[in-house]
């Protein structure tokens, strides 16, 4: 019972990586479900409605049940302690935040047993198919509107304790990079968050209240949909690798032993990129015949994130520059995460560019595209941040040899399944398809055997994280001895005083 009535913000924060390991692994198995169906051609194992049920699931639930959920439980740790705050701003909303969304998970789940099947129309929703999606359909939008509170209210929640329980001196500008962008982070789900619930309330009344607001039969039009849904879903990518980019400027300087090379530089453009991320969604939407000056802005709007994209990998490069490197497994994965992260960031560029994007659209390099980015980015940051901060949770050290082992395994299979994808989509593979040509079945089968290599290295990590919990080596009280940089030692002195009456008030 203590665990459902506490406001201790590491116990909440505990509760969030827990459960977005358990999502993690559930949302995973949908995965292998469409590869195990993608192995080679012709239907084996699915019929096609539940295939596209698996890519709807797979993909919601890796979005909001995975990944958001892993970065708010870090948040909940590590941010009241960078700033040297003793709890949340707002304790009692911090638990009610966590605790809504297995109620939301499960009614998500739920709609696997109806009649009609899970929603089978792709994370986007686009109408008209999502509303075809019979009993699931109410089940799928109040959901939606479920994960939204949660978020918008941990939102808030940060801005609040960032905003007014930093230690004494501790400037906008001290903060640790993690804390910046955590904070930013937060401003964009409370911007766009209400966009998407407004989006799905109109698919609601669309269906049972007789509106026609994307209704082409009514006066509506779909593609109007789309630019509400973008208009979320842009900025909500930039929502899952804004705190990662925090993480990997907190472990990059530990193993390189020297401070961070441009702090305010990285402050800037991650406040950039969170503006630009605003003004660009209908890059998702070039096939849908916009003007051409629509579609100039778009390219040159998104080529333009890359500028401030770069900007931070410079610094990180930078940071090692000269440095007394190890190779820890934090730093392997943030290492892995700086260069596959920009394998992603590259493959964005190109599908940026209007005129290719025609070709590559709807194709498995979309999905290459993505993965590379919400993958070897999101989920590599957030494995990199546990291996970092373990130690400092349980009081415990990891296996570091079985650490590197998660690590290199991760990596050669992670590759193995998304890279051939790339070549998949240039050869005019759709994506969303159980059945596929047999000129895509080699590259297929390599992709699946990667997928399923990945999947099981995942119970690796599993077991390393039980290991640590339970016991072990003991971590001594500077965990990665020789560090400059570790970020509870970034929080300021507080200011000087003469006499005990000049005492700075407690409160």
């Amino acid at each position: 019972m203590r665990w459902v009535r506490t406001t201790n913000h590491k116990d909440i924060g505990t509760l969030y990586l827990l459960f977005s390991l358990l999502m993690f692994l559930v949302g995973g198995a949908m995965a292998m479900v469409i590869r195990l169906e993608l192995f080679e051609p012709g239907m084996q194992f699915v019929d096609p409605h539940f295939f596209n049920s698996m890519t709807t699931m797979h993909a919601l639930i890796m979005v909001f049940g995975a990944v958001m959920p892993a970065f708010v439980g870090l948040a909940n740790w590590l941010v009241p302690m960078m700033i040297g705050a003793p709890d949340m701003a707002l304790p009692r909303l911090n638990n009610w935040s966590f605790w809504i969304l297995p109620f939301g998970f499960t009614m998500l789940l739920s709609t696997l047993f109806m009649d009609g099947g899970a929603p089978a129309a792709g994370w986007t929703m686009y109408p008209p198919l999502v509303l075809q999606t019979e009993d699931a359909f109410p089940f799928l939008i109040f959901t939606v509107h479920i994960l939204g509170l949660s978020s918008i209210m941990g939102a808030i929640n940060i801005v609040a304790t960032i905003l007014n329980m930093r230690a004494p001196g501790m400037s906008l500008m001290k903060m640790p990079l993690f804390v910046w962008t955590w904070f930013i982070t937060a401003y964009l789900l409370i911007a766009v968050m209400p966009v998407f619930a407004g989006a799905v309330t109109m698919l609601l009344t669309d269906q049972f209240f007789g509106t026609s607001f994307f209704d082409a039969a009514g006066g509506g039009d779909p593609v109007l949909f789309q630019h509400i849904f973008w208009f979320f879903g842009h900025p909500e990518v930039y929502i899952m690798i804004l705190p990662a980019f925090g993480i990997i400027s907190a472990i990059v300087p530990t193993f390189a032993r020297k401070p961070l090379f441009g702090y305010s530089s990285m402050v800037y453009a991650s406040a950039s990129i969170a503006f630009l991320s605003f003004i660009v969604w209908a890059h998702h939407m070039f096939t849908v015949g916009m003007p051409v000056t629509g579609e100039l802005f778009f390219m040159y709007a998104t080529m333009l994130i890359a500028v401030p994209t770069g900007v931070k990998v410079f610094n990180w490069v930078s940071t090692m520059w000269k440095g007394a490197m190890t190779f820890e497994t934090p730093m392997l994965f943030a290492l892995g995460f700086i260069i596959m992260f920009t394998i992603g960031g590259f493959s964005g560029l190109m599908l940026a560019i209007t005129p290719v994007d025609f070709q590559y659209h709807d194709t498995y390099f979309v999905v290459a595209h993505f993965h590379y980015v919400l993958v070897t980015g999101a989920i590599f940051s957030i494995m990199a941040a546990a291996y970092y901060w373990l130690p400092k949770w349980t009081g415990n050290m990891y296996d570091e040899r079985l650490g590197k082992w998660h690590f290199w395994l991760s990596t050669i299979f992670v590759n193995v399944l998304f890279f051939p994808q790339h070549f998949l989509g240039l050869a005019g593979m759709p994506r969303r398809i159980p059945d596929y040509s047999v000129q895509f079945a080699d590259w297929n089968m390599v992709s699946s055997l990667g997928g399923f290599a990945f999947g099981l290295t995942q119970f690796l990590f599993c077991y390393i994280v039980y290991k640590a919990i339970k016991g072990g080596e003991k971590a001594t009280d500077r965990v990665w001895e020789g560090a400059t940089g570790l970020e509870f030692e970034q929080l300021p002195s507080p200011p000087p005083y003469h006499s005990f009456t000049e005492a700075p008030e407690v409160k």
